[in-house]
């Protein structure tokens, strides 16, 4: 699968599939009859929201305002069946200055070490690219809580922590 581009998309989400500590991320596309599914870090999930509205606080103004992005708010769940087309392993974003929008470019690989990578490219409006960063940030807080000490996600039962040379934590 070369790279498709979704320009502009008709829904672009983020969403998890499993129990917290088990989820599976997934960025979620559609546009004109064709749709994509591919997993991806959480990890990557929170970097990319925080890039986004990085970009978006200092080059797009009031277009991507709180009140502008709850207007295109999408909250609902993915879209059953959730087929990976793949894991992504590359994040690129980047601003579209003459059309204004955000681009997120997500590959299985290196686009640039390998020939063959599958990708998807998307374009947002300020406000959905808004909307996108602060689902993306809701769905990876809504797992674990993190450790207070060393930040690492805490089990029911506690976890070992390493801010505390191995005893468990409650």
């Amino acid at each position: 699968m070369p790279t498709i581009d979704f320009d502009p998309p008709t829904r672009c989400v983020v969403g998890t599939v499993g129990p917290p500590g088990e989820r599976t991320f997934f960025v979620q596309v559609r546009a004109e009859g064709r749709s994509a599914a591919v997993s991806i870090e959480k990890f990557h999930v929170t970097t990319l929201a925080d890039r986004i509205n990085d970009v978006l606080d200092r080059v797009a103004g009031a277009s991507a305002s709180e009140t502008a992005a709850a207007l295109v708010a999408d909250n609902d769940p993915l879209e059953a069946p959730i087929e990976e087309d793949f894991r992504v392993t590359t994040v690129r974003l980047l601003w579209d200055a003459e059309r204004g929008a955000v681009v997120v470019e997500l590959y299985d690989e290196d686009p640039d070490e390998a020939e063959a990578a599958q990708g998807i490219r998307v374009w947002l409006s300020p406000q959905h690219a808004r909307a996108f960063a602060r689902r993306a940030l809701a769905v990876a807080a809504a797992g674990r809580p993190p450790c207070p000490f060393c930040g690492g996600p805490l089990e029911a039962s506690g976890h070992i922590c390493p801010r505390a040379n191995g005893y468990r934590r409650q």
